[in-house]
């Protein structure tokens, strides 16, 4: 294994070194990524370095307990197994995921790849609809959802999460498809929905984070495996938004 590294020039091996350091902090490296800014898709080096040394990569994070897959339909390539630090999401943050995943749908069914961007208010409204929003959020809580769909390559910004505004373009990747399950998508929001005001009418609380950690408690592990198959290292240094739900 390390005469591969040997053998292949001082800026590839680099190279190798970031990209598996990037597959751990972010489970996944997407072929294209888009400007945040301008939008406009450009290639990602880092999916090419997995390209090249696939079957390298693939032997060193077997060693770790991880398996590298490759999805040419989705254009990714990701790592799974018992070696990925697994993270807890909190129950709005899962609600915010279902939500996104929901106006990709909408967004690739009525006007293509190129329109798969939303904005806070859009996400607020698709919240209250289905009801899966009952409540306004905290800053903290759209910061933790923002950065956590960040690092782990399901939206991309263009630029801090503190300086969000209601109609800032925030740009969808399918990946949001894999941290959501296989379950239809009325199906994840009927049982969420319905959950909440479930344990709402059973418990005589007021808190509404007492509710949602109750809730979390409740619900089925298998719904959210892939959205709790995340690592831990999405801490970050960044300010709240000023905006808040």
């Amino acid at each position: 294994m390390f005469e591969y590294m040997e053998n292949v020039s001082q800026n590839e091996a680099e190279n190798i070194r970031k990209t598996i350091q990037d597959l751990f902090r972010q489970t996944c490296i997407l072929q294209t990524k888009c400007d945040p800014v301008t939008l406009v898709q450009r290639d990602n080096p880092k999916y090419q370095v997995c390209l090249r040394n696939r079957e390298f990569i693939a032997d060193y994070l077997s060693v770790l307990d991880c398996e590298l897959v490759h999805d040419p339909q989705e254009h990714i390539f990701r790592i799974t197994g018992d070696g990925v630090i697994l993270e807890r999401m909190t129950l709005m943050t899962a609600r915010l995921v279902i939500i996104l995943k929901m106006i990709y749908r909408d967004k690739i069914m009525g006007e293509g790849l190129n329109a798969t961007t939303t904005n806070l208010a859009e996400i607020r409204e698709y919240g209250k609809n289905t009801n899966l929003i009952t409540r306004k959020l905290t800053s903290q809580e759209w910061t933790d959802a923002l950065m956590l769909m960040k690092t782990h390559q399901m939206i991309e910004l263009p630029g801090a999460i503190a300086n969000l505004e209601d109609n800032t373009p925030i740009y969808i990747y399918s990946t949001v498809n894999i941290f959501c399950s296989a379950m239809d998508i009325n199906e994840l929001v009927r049982k969420y929905s319905d959950e909440v005001e479930i344990i709402r009418n059973d418990m005589s609380m007021d808190s509404d984070e007492a509710v949602e950690n109750a809730a979390l408690q409740e619900m089925n592990e298998a719904d959210i495996q892939n959205i709790n198959e995340l690592e831990t290292d999405t801490q970050s240094t960044e300010e709240t938004p000023s905006e808040s739900v």
